[in-house]
């Protein structure tokens, strides 16, 4: 297997050639919500269409969201984050990993419910916008769990809620938003395995056990685990449920944002 990094425009630009490339099993994309259900809500010029172009292998894995501040930041807690937003004559910038990606929409849906405005900072790579956090660029931002943990291991960052139902295992002592009292901040990250329409049924069915099976190898789920991740190993029938429910429920909440790209 050889892994082609095809980055920006959260994770459009990969999805794109994916969608381009010849289905013969060979050429596959691992993507996520952002490039799967929430750009199709968000962009109506996307240059592919989920549902005409893809055909769903496995869900591979899923992960929370997680509120981080710089390490530098005065605030510990939600109920501090919020009353700072709110007392603050400014916007709070946030740092995301691309417009219409988790993160910008997951931050504005945090205001929104919170009361407090904020300025999203859009960075081209993951890399760029984890640097804005840890340097005290910007004030806030949203990462996976399996991102915060080492960014909050490492003393860059402070974690201060999770978006997921429960605490999240690798933070066990970090409240949820609904324990903080922002039930409406609920959203995850997931990631899946699909292939370009026109891939023959049977490459489908190899490629599917082959996922299930990978992520079943002796010390996959610590390892994965240990990174904030949950593993899943869905059917493509499974998968294609995942990407329509999302896609359903981001298109409200962009709506509700009002976002207009560019």
């Amino acid at each position: 297997m050889v892994v082609e990094n095809r980055a920006g425009a959260g994770g459009q630009i990969a999805a794109q050639a994916v969608a381009r490339a010849e289905p013969d099993g060979y050429t596959l994309l691992l993507g996520e919500v952002g490039s799967l259900s929430i750009a199709p809500a968000a962009f109506p010029s996307l240059p592919y269409n989920v549902g005409k172009d893809f055909t769903p292998v496995s869900e591979v894995a899923s992960a929370d969201f997680v509120l981080v501040v710089p390490a530098n930041s005065p605030y510990k807690t939600v109920e501090e984050f919020v009353k700072g937003a709110k007392a603050s004559s400014d916007r709070l910038n946030f740092a995301t990993f691309g417009a219409a990606t988790p993160g910008h929409f997951g931050a504005e849906l945090f205001a929104k419910s919170a009361g407090f405005k904020i300025e999203p900072v859009h960075y081209r790579s993951t890399g760029d916008a984890v640097s804005a956090l840890a340097s005290g660029t910007v004030s806030a931002g949203f990462i996976t769990t399996a991102m915060a943990s080492q960014q909050v291991a490492g003393g860059k960052m402070r974690a201060l809620a999770s978006t997921g139902k429960e605490r999240a295992a690798i933070f066990p002592d970090l409240p949820t938003f609904t324990e903080a009292g922002f039930p409406d901040v609920a959203f995850s990250a997931w990631m899946a395995i699909v292939a370009p329409t026109g891939t023959p049924p049977a490459a489908i069915a190899a490629l599917q056990e082959s996922v299930v099976k990978a992520l079943k190898a002796p010390g996959i789920d610590r390892k994965l685990g240990d990174m904030g991740l949950v593993l899943i190993g869905s059917s493509p029938e499974d998968l294609g449920r995942v990407i329509q429910s999302d896609t359903t429920r981001w298109q409200q909440i962009v709506k509700d944002t009002g976002f207009k790209p560019e």
